[in-house]
């Protein structure tokens, strides 16, 4: 199973769009998909026309106790044959608290040890993150063997990327947690010469941490958002469907290198838990 967290500290630069529109386009192509919601806003649950005040169980009951881990299955909601999803709530805002003053050498390889039975069973588990690198941002870097971070086409949004790469550089030093990452374009308008310039400095800055693929700005992905389905159920012929159509064949054709996963074992890095180490 690839796991890739979809990752970026700034709001508004289209995480859980990617997420979830990514997650259309694979579950197309004959992918089996798992969407894990790890945001508390829960966007993601929405944007798959889930409303979170009716989840009976959502991921604060897997991750909220270190022996969590096996109620991940449980709470697993199918959204189609080949798609399902880790569904969020408001009470992973707890979770975030309670964690960060837990000093256990797991919590942040709570959600690593919630995925792996699933390893067979999926062919992707997508991992939208909140806006933030916290707890809840670590236990995705330390589960996702892969990270793609969509970095809207501005100034603004390629300064945050810098020191999001920073951290990732950091934790792969000090525990040896080493996803390969990717940068996504999005929000491009390619009618503005602003767009274009920052496009061209964002590949060159980049160069092959890019995707081929960019995500043009396009109204339909919101109004799919608000419809609850991805943007493939609901306008194929729209530039949102086609480009994240495009993401999802250049990502099933690029599988990262094999890397040592050390996500279970933070013991053989020889670290400390990296919120520690990163402060």
């Amino acid at each position: 199973m690839r796991t890739i967290a979809i990752v970026n500290q700034k709001g508004g630069c289209g995480k859980t769009t990617t997420t979830v529109n990514l997650a259309g386009s694979l579950e197309l192509l004959g992918a089996r998909v798992l969407v894990v919601d790890l945001d508390p806003q829960a966007h993601a649950t929405l944007a798959l026309g889930v409303d979170p005040e009716r989840v009976d169980e959502h991921l604060y009951e897997v991750l909220s106790e270190p022996d969590g881990a096996a109620r991940l299955e449980a709470v697993l909601l199918p959204l189609g044959e080949r798609i399902a999803l880790a569904p969020s709530g408001i009470a992973l805002s707890a979770l975030e608290q309670k964690l960060a003053l837990d000093l256990g050498e797991n919590r942040t390889t709570r959600l690593a040890a919630a995925l792996a039975p699933l390893a067979g069973r999926f062919d992707f588990a997508l991992i939208d993150c909140p806006p933030n690198v916290g707890v809840l941002t670590f236990n995705a870097l330390r589960a996702a063997n892969e990270v793609v971070v969509p970095l809207e086409t501005s100034a603004f949004g390629m300064h945050g990327v810098e020191k999001l790469l920073e951290t990732l550089a950091l934790l792969a030093e000090r525990i040896g947690c080493d996803p390969a990452v990717r940068i996504l374009p999005t929000l491009f308008d390619g009618r503005t010469r602003y767009a274009r310039e920052t496009l061209a400095e964002i590949r060159e800055r980049y160069g092959e941490l890019c995707f081929d693929t960019v995500i043009r700005a396009n109204v339909k992905l919101r109004e799919a958002a608000r419809a609850g389905r991805p943007i493939c159920r609901f306008a194929r012929a729209a530039n949102g469907a086609l480009d994240y159509s495009a993401l999802a064949a250049e990502l099933a054709a690029s599988p990262p290198e094999p890397r040592p996963s050390v996500a279970l074992r933070p013991e053989a890095a020889g670290a400390r838990d990296p919120l520690l180490t990163l402060r």
